[in-house]
């Protein structure tokens, strides 16, 4: 989950795996796969590297296969 912020500056967790798409407007608005939408303040650019931090932490706990070793 990576930590967002709302437009009403309450912090809130989301799981990043239930984006579906993101736009800019004033704020950003999420849209999950569901058709809901989140209006938060942060930026695509900072939510986007919140997510790819995210799934380095998640993915670097995988042993190595042995092709790769």
């Amino acid at each position: 989950m990576i930590a967002l912020t709302s437009v009403s500056g309450k912090d809130f967790y989301l799981n990043c795996d239930l984006i579906y798409k993101m736009e800019h407007t004033f704020d950003t608005i999420i849209t999950l796969v569901d058709g809901k939408t989140i209006r938060v303040s942060d930026t695509e650019e900072e939510i986007v590297e919140k997510i790819i931090s995210y799934k380095r932490k998640i993915y670097s706990h995988f042993p190595e296969s042995e092709e790769e070793k």
